[in-house]
């Protein structure tokens, strides 16, 4: 284990269980939905049997069949990395919840994918199904020369690592961590002498060696992370990052889903080796990000052609906003504040949580989103070519990567450095963390996202003294997003509360968190209330998309108009930022949410009360005109 990493780590997802609510419910769907459909679409569409098909290559060359080869299965050369993703959630689902059979599903799947590994490390089927010339034209007749374009080979490895290393720790079996590092050995001997100069087309591979490094305290392994982002700039495509070398770069441009990776990978690599000058870029990008280029649901890439960031302010409401792009974000956030202590990284990383990454997936856990806009027309084929929701994708990448980050939720709950414990996220569960020495079990009884009220029991081993740091959303201080590209219209931050063993307390506030420092005996309890009035929000200036538009929010939680039952267009209505909501819990609707009742919208009869449902959970109900942000009726006569 390397001692060198974030100066606040985080309570691992093994150590905390969530107990009910809003992110049970989705949990347990994807444990018992997404993960099993996921395996099924694996092997049915062909991505494991691909692996089949190297390892025969393999064996048949071995055996004198010289001329022998295979054509792969799937379309795309990085359709190995869905199987690697998918077998990293499953690693999540095993610590969840035990499953001999599950585990032992997986072990097969381990050894197809170890038998197509070449003597020398090389792990790419593609290749090695159809050695004797490229079967797809991304790829090169030598390994690796097209990777900074598109043959992913890479890429790939990346999410094999992350595999590797959850399945290691999940199961204690060393067969797929093996693999990795004999995989890593061969990149370490073509590429850490710095002779071979290639940047990755597709970042990834950063993240996975920094696991690597983790693990195993394998100094090459982030070294060679290291390489891999040196290798970028100046002069080449915007699109991956490659435009300037990683350190000089200062906005977020290019595919969003890769750039998020980037800057992940970049967190990771200056974490673990001190480098100060990542910080820097990376900060200035997240600005950036904050400042100009993101959603109100916490979407980024809203441009559909080459799912990319958009130019400052450019955030249409029929926008690209790629679920895997929403993943990305939410690692980079988590990582920004592990190294500051900020708590406005975890408000964006709340946002997009609640709103732009769990809109990625239905209700019943088998349909998916890969884009996720603001407004749809109720016919459009905008979902890769299928209106509304799919049950899959010939490019998988949303999927298994929605279900791997779903199984791993709680790595984001709690956190500690030295003798502060910092509670980040709130939903009911039970976790358990080392403090100053001191274990300490935590358990919150909340139903948030629909109400702020959240009461955590503390709970030492014996007496002791440590720092508790509980977040103060944006939200409750009057700020939708850590910037000024969205407000709320009437300005007003809401009063928050604490307690500590029924006394209220008033804590001092330090980048969004409250500070509770004492000594803590078994079972003190902490009662935080964070008032959730419904706020209309206004987009900046410079978003022409939005302007003279409003939307509602309420927490955490963004909200759409949604027709499913009139099909109507959402242009039919007209509200004014002095629009009053009634807030109206509906358990039979959607899975049990909380619904915005707007009284004095302007909106024909048939429409009429108007009612908003959580954006997260559109088109659930077949297919239907949605909006999230809706016109300002400026001579209603409100103020």
């Amino acid at each position: 284990m390397s001692s060198a990493d974030y100066p606040i780590r985080p309570v691992p997802f093994t150590a905390v269980r969530i107990t009910g609510g809003f992110w049970q419910k989705r949990q347990l769907v994807n444990l018992t939905t997404t993960v099993p459909y996921a395996i099924k679409q694996c092997e049915d569409t062909g991505r494991l049997t691909n692996f089949d098909l190297a390892a025969e290559t393999l064996r048949r060359r071995a055996a004198g069949d010289t001329t022998f080869q295979n054509k792969p299965l799937t379309i795309y050369p990085f359709d190995d990395s869905d199987v690697y993703k998918v077998i990293e959630g499953i690693a999540y689902a095993l610590h969840v919840k035990p499953d001999p059979e599950l585990e032992a599903r997986l072990d097969g799947w381990i050894a197809r994918i170890v038998a197509a590994q070449e003597p020398d490390g090389y792990l790419y089927t593609f290749r090695t199904m159809h050695p004797d010339s490229p079967v797809h034209e991304w790829i090169d007749e030598k390994r690796w020369i097209k990777d900074a374009d598109l043959s992913h080979e890479i890429y790939n490895l990346g999410h094999l690592y992350e595999a590797g290393v959850a399945h290691y720790q999940a199961t204690g079996k060393r067969i797929l961590l093996d693999a990795c590092l004999k995989s890593a050995e061969l990149l370490w001997r073509d590429f850490g002498d710095r002779k071979l100069r290639v940047a990755p087309g597709h970042q990834v591979i950063e993240m996975g060696l920094a696991k690597l490094h983790r693990v195993t305290g394998d100094p090459r392994w982030i070294e060679l992370a290291k390489i891999f982002l040196e290798a970028r700039g100046p002069g080449g495509p915007t699109y991956s990052q490659q435009h300037l070398p990683v350190t000089q770069q200062t906005e977020a441009v290019g595919h969003a889903v890769r750039a998020n990776y980037m800057y992940s990978g970049m967190a990771d690599v200056a974490a673990l080796t001190g480098d100060a000058d990542y910080v820097s870029a990376i900060r200035q990008i997240w600005d950036n990000v904050a400042e100009k280029k993101l959603s109100l649901t916490g979407g980024v890439g809203p441009i559909q052609h080459g799912e990319a960031y958009g130019a400052d302010y450019e955030l249409p409401n029929a926008c690209y906003n790629e679920t895997c792009a929403a993943i990305a974000l939410m690692m980079w956030n988590h990582r920004m504040f592990l190294f500051t202590g900020e708590a406005r990284f975890l408000d964006v990383l709340e946002r997009t949580a609640h709103n732009g990454f769990i809109s990625g997936v239905s209700l019943s856990g088998d349909r998916f989103f890969y884009p996720n806009p603001l407004a749809y027309d109720g016919v459009a084929k905008n979902n890769h070519d299928q209106a509304g929701r799919a049950p899959w994708f010939g490019c998988a990448c949303c999927p298994p990567n929605l279900m791997r980050t779903l199984a791993s939720l709680t790595g984001w709950f709690y956190a500690v450095r030295d003798d502060s414990l910092y509670v980040s996220f709130y939903a009911p569960n039970e976790g358990e963390a080392t403090v100053a020495g001191t274990k300490v079990r935590l358990t919150q009884a909340t139903d948030y996202p629909w109400s702020g009220a959240v009461r955590l029991t503390v709970s030492p081993e014996e007496p002791a003294a440590f720092t508790l740091r509980l977040r103060i959303p944006g939200w409750s201080q009057g700020r939708p997003v850590p910037s000024d590209l969205y407000t709320y219209s009437d300005g007003t931050r809401c009063t928050w509360t604490a307690r500590v063993a029924g006394e209220t307390i008033t804590p001092t506030l330090e980048h969004g968190h409250a500070v509770i420092t004492r000594t803590w005996n078994p079972s003190d309890t902490v009662e935080l209330d964070l008032p959730m009035p419904v706020h209309a929000v206004r987009g900046h200036p410079k978003i022409e998309a939005v302007r003279g538009r409003v939307a509602f929010e309420r927490g955490p939680v963004v909200y759409a108009f949604e027709d499913a039952d009139h099909h109507t267009n959402p242009e039919a209505i007209a509200v004014s930022a002095a629009t009053k909501a009634t807030v109206q819990p509906r358990p039979d609707l959607l899975d049990g949410v909380v619904t915005l009742v707007l009284d004095e919208a302007d909106a024909p009869p048939s429409l009429q009360p108007v009612t908003l449902i959580p954006y997260a959970t559109w088109n659930n109900r077949g297919l239907a005109p949605m909006a999230v942000w809706l016109k300002e009726n400026t001579t209603a006569g409100h103020s």
